[in-house]
């Protein structure tokens, strides 16, 4: 990518300091995936861009530049921003460290960049954001084509049964638990169903299936260990 780019829609993932008074910014956007952006000024006591480059707020961005880092040029809201506060920010937090460390750059991947704009409205809005949560990471690892296996099993193809139990193994899928004991991520049909169908409701489902995408996460992070969730002890 090289040039100019205007008002592209956007989100702030994160921002460092940059030398004296700049930062520079880790940004989603629509059209042109993650990219890095150096902010001249942004920390400086006059800049037009105080309490606009701010995690979680809908922007629309200008840059110019070539490489893999260019010079931001714009920032303004693009809307009505609300503010998370206590778990949910904790919560938000760990989604943008998601797609930090998932995210390459400048590789464009608008079905990831509407989940997540779905994911920090929830989060902003609902008191209780957990299936928020496991829906988001379901549409970050199908974006990244790493989407789970949630309709048959892997044994032999059958439909998932919603009151049997299954193992399921990262990046074959789920198997009835008789046919190999004590392997994978042990979870109900009906969890698996209800991930499908992006249905929540049951608490059963929402604890498993949040044991069911931290160990799917692992697997795809690498080792790499997040902070928010050190932070956060037991959640997101």
């Amino acid at each position: 990518m090289s040039g100019k780019v205007s008002l592209q829609p956007a989100y702030v993932l994160h921002v460092r300091p940059f030398r004296d008074t700049s930062a520079i910014v880790e940004a989603l956007t629509a059209e042109h995936g993650r990219i890095a952006l150096v902010a001249r000024g942004a920390r400086s006591a006059q800049s037009r861009w105080r309490g606009v480059l701010e995690p979680f707020r809908s922007l629309l961005m200008s840059w110019s530049g070539r490489g893999e880092m260019y010079t931001l040029s714009g920032a303004e809201e693009a809307g009505v921003s609300r503010r998370m506060r206590g778990e949910a920010l904790v919560s938000g937090f760990y989604v943008n460290e998601l797609l930090l460390n998932l995210l390459g750059r400048n590789d464009p991947h608008p079905e990831i960049f509407a989940a997540y704009a779905t994911v920090v409205q929830s989060l902003a809005t609902d008191a209780d954001g957990e299936s928020a949560l496991r829906l988001f990471e379901k549409r970050l690892l199908e974006g990244l084509g790493y989407g789970l296996s949630l309709e048959c099993d892997a044994a032999d193809g059958a439909p998932i049964a919603s009151d049997a139990i299954y193992h399921y193994l990262i990046e074959r899928g789920a198997i009835p638990a008789s046919a190999d004991a004590a392997v994978g991520v042990s979870v109900h049909g009906a969890t698996l169903l209800a991930l499908h169908r992006e249905t929540l409701d049951d608490p059963v489902a929402r604890r498993e299936a949040k044991q069911l995408m931290r160990v799917v996460l692992r697997h795809y992070l690498g080792g790499r260990v997040l902070r928010s969730r050190e932070l956060a002890g037991s959640g997101p």
